[in-house]
């Protein structure tokens, strides 16, 4: 089973994507923040990360650089609520960038995609 490391700060959100996720077969990981991001990359990487950007304490932005930082190769999606940080090259690093929705379906297909390719 594959799993997605889940970074939002806000609960009801994360509670919705972990169950949504859940549904379609993956297990699930959970971080309310940037800070709590890095530590559970560190402790067990996951196959996957999608990540918030406005977060207390560290930024997704930040908490980004920081895993890639570490030289693993692991997938990321930025899955914000705004678009103008598209333009920021800080968030060039991630895989993908999706705008939030209560519609998931572009995010399942991109979880999808990246977790079907080999290697």
């Amino acid at each position: 089973m594959k799993t997605i490391l889940l970074v939002e700060d806000d609960k009801n959100q994360l509670l919705f994507y972990e169950q949504e996720l859940a549904s379609e077969g993956y297990a699930i990981t959970t971080a309310r923040d940037g800070f709590e991001a890095v530590k559970k990359v560190q402790e067990k990487s996951p196959d996957l990360i999608v990540m918030d950007i406005n977060m207390p304490r560290l930024n997704g932005i930040e908490a980004i650089s920081k895993i890639l930082v570490g030289g693993r190769k692991i997938p990321i999606i930025i899955n914000t609520a705004y678009s103008s940080y598209k333009d920021n090259f800080m968030t060039w690093s991630a895989d993908a960038y999706i705008i939030k929705s209560s519609d998931l379906t572009e995010l399942k297909n991109k979880i999808k995609e990246f977790l079907s390719k080999p290697g």
